[in-house]
């Protein structure tokens, strides 16, 4: 499994600062939650942000004479971005997915018969700046009810 985890010393500030008040973080967590599976949602439609490395051209080639081209990168079927599950609790909030042929898109490395096909990474569970910029501003508010 492939999850998102939060290790930003603004948010971490902001978590310590409402446990400290003993403050239910339940429902905070669900939308940190919500903003960290949108974010993914936001890499999979523009195709990465930044932008992912093209497809191989015997990749194209191979979609296209399946009916499956043009399209978006990783969306071939459209099970990968469908498989994005949220959960949360009061401790924790998570984005992450089960697929078990994430990792290798999402890092890049060696795959297929002898690990000869080279993907690159195209990193798909991550969050950027604004995404945290999101996150920070959401437990603020939630700080101030």
């Amino acid at each position: 499994m492939i999850e998102i985890r939060i290790d930003d010393a603004a948010v971490r500030a902001k978590l310590t600062e409402l446990m400290r008040r003993g403050m239910d973080l339940t429902p905070a967590m669900r939308k940190a939650a919500g903003i960290m599976a949108d974010a993914v949602e936001e890499n999979f439609d523009q195709e990465g942000r930044p932008k992912w490395p093209s497809l191989a051209a015997a990749t194209i080639k191979a979609r296209a004479k399946t009916g499956n081209w043009p399209g978006k990168i990783l969306q071939r079927s459209g099970s990968l971005a469908a498989s994005i599950t949220r959960s949360s609790d009061a401790h924790q909030a998570m984005a992450g997915t089960n697929k078990v042929y994430a990792a290798i898109q999402h890092f890049g490395g060696k795959a297929g018969r002898g690990h000869k096909v080279t993907i690159p990474a195209r990193p798909f569970m991550k969050l950027e700046e604004d995404d945290m910029a999101k996150i920070v501003k959401m437990f603020e508010e939630y700080l101030t009810k």
